[in-house]
């Protein structure tokens, strides 16, 4: 056997050689735990809690398999040293605890766990089964439960949930105020960080995403919301080793918890490591009581993304039957009918993200304008999109945006395009017409705005001078209109000029046509309102009015008609 190794060596064999590192135990552990076979996993994760002490996972999941082999008692004294030598903030180890101390009987050790566990996490994971299994052993106890001191939370904590639904309601700006000021008070809050980088992530600012996220890696390697974070700003900033290298590095982790695991799914995912996603995807869903229709989903773009259409619409219909009034899953749906027809250099990858993609949301906002505005307002990932689009996107998609702007006209509308005004590698064009939609959103004047490489402050007196020359004339257009109406049409034919001029505006936004004759164009406007409305107006006597001919009043007649065709939601007023 000697001899035969050494003639394998050589001939040039090469011997690989095993990195037996934390990673490659956990990897057999959760393997063994697949196939039942706790023994094994057992070891592994013995193996990978000597090789990784610090690790507060590998100690958690030592725990749960002691746990699930009934070694309750050596379970809780791993569980204990998490807390004491490891990690002190991690407050589940209490709620694990005393599931440990409620399997052997030790029911008032298990109450005492439970009361601290809440104490601190009041509004954590666990929270509602830790009340319940309160109210079970109180039972067992024979007297009334008790209840976890109120403990007020303090102002560093209030700001932080507050900066947390404002990300999660899509107040990215808002968001980035309150976390800057919690950095500044305590500079060494990871959390703060991880959700500050976020905030300059989804408003478009990478550089300062990256800045951020690697303040937390310099104290925490190991934090893995962090890892994920900056891999994808990696990849969006084409950053290929630095991207690979940390991929690598996500690849090895696989953690035990669910929140982890959907945090490196979803990442994976993203930075386009498909078949791991989907593996790790299918893993929660297996787990999970009652998957949400977004895990779905998710299991369905991975699985797409790798070319497994029969898979991506086993999973989508699943998402459309637990959500069935939301539009994602059947436009996934439909549009794999026409992806497998192609051929599969042809097929586009899909967003991971649970929405519709973004040249979708416009043409929806085209189509329903009077609904879709509050969806945008409500979705953090829609308004995030747009926000980004304003900041990457080609000029043809960020006339689309700032037209959306218009229609949501909030304050944090009104703050990014504020923003907008000041940059300098941004076309005049692009924002003069963000000039004009702050000033028609009511936002308060003057404005500041970069300008021919020149910072100015531009007043109410000069707006109308900075406006776009089509705009400038689109204003001239509409208000000879009105003028012309005023006193032989009442104020509904008044509002459907408004409402058609600026629908036709809107449809001809990129190559809208050149007006050599504003009362020609009045004119038409004109005819068309008074035609919604049953008027027996002839082109003739609107153009004689007007004192423009006819036949120029037709042209543009034709073209405005085009806009009510179009959108059949143009019915006269009564």
């Amino acid at each position: 056997m000697k001899k035969q190794h050494a003639d394998a060596c050589s001939k040039g064999h090469k011997v690989v050689r095993l990195r037996l590192d934390a990673g490659f135990f956990f990897e057999r552990a959760v393997r063994s735990l697949d196939r039942h076979r706790y023994d094994k996993a057992l070891k592994y994760f013995r193996l990978a809690v000597e090789k990784e002490p610090d690790n507060p996972v590998n100690q958690c999941n030592l725990a749960g398999i002691l746990s699930e082999m009934g070694c309750f008692d050596e379970s809780n004294e791993v569980l204990e040293k998490v807390l004491t030598e490891v990690d002190p903030d991690l407050s589940e180890c209490w709620f694990y605890m005393a599931n440990n101390a409620a399997n052997m009987d030790e029911f008032e050790l298990a109450e005492e766990y439970l009361i601290r566990y809440l104490e601190e996490e009041r509004e954590g994971e666990f929270a509602a089964e830790a009340e319940d299994m309160l109210e079970m052993l109180a039972y067992e106890l024979g007297r009334q439960p008790r209840q976890p001191k109120a403990r007020p939370k303090q102002d560093w904590m209030k700001k932080h949930d507050e900066a947390r639904e404002c990300l999660e309601s899509g107040r990215f700006l808002q968001a980035m105020e309150i976390l800057e000021e919690l950095l500044e008070e305590h500079p060494d809050f990871h959390a703060v960080m991880n959700n500050l980088s976020l905030a300059y992530y989804y408003t478009g600012d990478v550089d300062q995403a990256v800045e951020t996220i690697e303040r937390v890696l310099v104290s925490d390697p190991g934090n893995l919301h962090a890892l994920c974070n900056l891999a994808v700003f990696f990849q969006h900033l084409k950053e290929r080793k630095s991207r690979d290298r940390l991929v690598g590095i996500l690849k090895k982790w696989i953690p035990f918890h669910p929140e982890h695991m959907y945090k490196l799914a979803t990442t994976l995912g993203i930075l386009g490591e498909h078949e791991d996603a989907f593996a790790m995807f299918r893993r929660l869903i297996k787990r999970e009581e009652r998957p949400e229709a977004s895990l779905y989903h998710y299991a369905a773009v991975a699985a797409f993304n790798t070319k497994s259409f029969a898979r991506a619409r086993k999973y989508w219909q699943l998402a459309r039957e637990l959500d069935p009034d939301s539009k994602i899953p059947v436009f996934y749906l439909n549009q794999l009918e026409q992806w497998e027809s192609l051929p599969p250099e042809q097929v586009p990858p899909v967003s991971y993200h649970y929405q519709l993609p973004f040249e979708e949301q416009l043409m929806q906002l085209d189509r329903e304008r009077s609904t879709i505005p509050e969806q945008i307002r409500q979705n953090p990932l829609i308004r995030s999109s747009f926000f980004w689009a304003l900041n990457h996107g080609d000029k043809e998609t960020k006339l689309q945006v700032l037209q959306v702007f218009e229609w949501l006209g909030d304050k944090e509308v009104e703050q990014v395009l504020r923003s907008f005004l000041l940059k300098r590698d941004e076309e005049d064009d692009l924002k003069r017409l963000a000039l004009y939609i702050l000033k028609k959103i009511g936002a308060a004047e003057p404005y500041r705005v970069v300008l021919g490489s020149r910072e100015m402050t531009i007043h109410p007196y000069e707006l109308a001078q900075e406006l776009p020359g089509w705009l400038k004339t689109w204003e001239q257009v509409l208000q000879c209109c009105l003028e012309a109406m005023k006193g032989r049409y009442d104020t509904a034919h008044l509002n459907d000029a408004q409402l058609i001029w600026s629908e036709f505006l809107r449809e001809h936004r990129a190559d809208f046509p050149e007006i050599r004759k504003v009362e020609g164009w009045a004119a038409a406007l004109e005819y068309i309102v008074a035609r919604l409305h049953g008027s027996s107006l002839t082109q003739e006597s609107v153009a004689k009015r007007h004192a423009v001919s006819a036949s120029t009043v037709g042209r543009n007649v034709r073209c405005l008609e085009k806009v009510c065709r179009v959108n059949k939601g143009f019915e006269p007023h009564t």
